[in-house]
């Protein structure tokens, strides 16, 4: 399968940047370079890409910074690059708001597969056969991909709507991390268990009083616990 789509990669190594550049479009993407953290917001603008690659350590402004003014903009895929292998760098760019995370130095046919699965993902649902969840106060729509809390849009990032879906489409049933990051990651996902429990902690503070519908297992994992009808 030829796949299409916009790649922005924000690295100020050259090699990096050519590299992805190779394999990405011997896969059918459209792979644009940009070496300064400081030039990244008007490329991003102009190119209005699908996916975003950010390397944390750049010239000019750093790519966590770059991820949260991103997201500001536009909910659109983040996968941070980073040579650290430090944990709380990782879960910093996590709580920034990136989807993913690759560690330098890395594989191009794993990120090239990574990119294929956040797109894979995002495809427009068939509106014949697409869900609505629909609970109290709460609605998650397959194909607008929006979570409306009391007529409210809750904005969430692509990764984050996937998780959520996922577990709603299971209600009570409990997952473990593993499960998570190989149904909403993809089996191609070498992350760490951390990764589920950040962007659990950014929905529930998200969804705010609606956020005992995501349920800690401990010991296990996590559930979408909705009312009981008796409720």
């Amino acid at each position: 399968m030829v796949y299409s789509g916009k790649v922005l990669v924000v690295d100020d190594d050259q090699n990096v940047l050519e590299l992805i550049k190779i394999y990405g479009e011997r896969e059918g993407f459209n792979v644009i370079g940009v070496t300064d953290g400081d030039l990244a917001l008007a490329a991003f603008d102009r190119e209005n890409p699908d996916v975003v690659i950010l390397d944390i350590m750049l010239p000019g402004v750093d790519g966590l910074t770059l991820c949260r003014n991103i997201r500001s903009i536009r909910m659109v895929h983040i996968i941070m690059l980073s040579a650290k292998g430090e944990e709380a760098d990782r879960v910093l760019g996590l709580e920034m708001g990136a989807d993913d995370y690759v560690s330098k130095p890395f594989s191009p046919r794993e990120l090239v597969a990574r990119i294929k699965a956040v797109l894979r993902r995002s495809q427009p649902v068939n509106s014949d056969t697409c869900m609505k969840l629909k609970y109290p106060d709460f609605e998650i729509q397959a194909d607008t991909r929006r979570v409306i809390v009391n007529d409210t849009s809750i904005e969430l990032t692509p990764r984050e709507f996937d998780l959520l879906y996922h577990l709603a489409q299971n209600p009570r049933r409990v997952f473990t991390r593993e499960d998570l990051l190989k149904a909403v990651w993809g089996y191609d996902f070498f992350g760490d268990q951390r990764t589920v429990d950040v962007h659990i902690r950014r929905l529930r503070e998200k969804l705010q009083l609606l956020s005992h519908y995501l349920t800690t297992v401990w010991g296990v994992g996590y559930r979408f616990t909705p009312p009981s009808k008796e409720e």
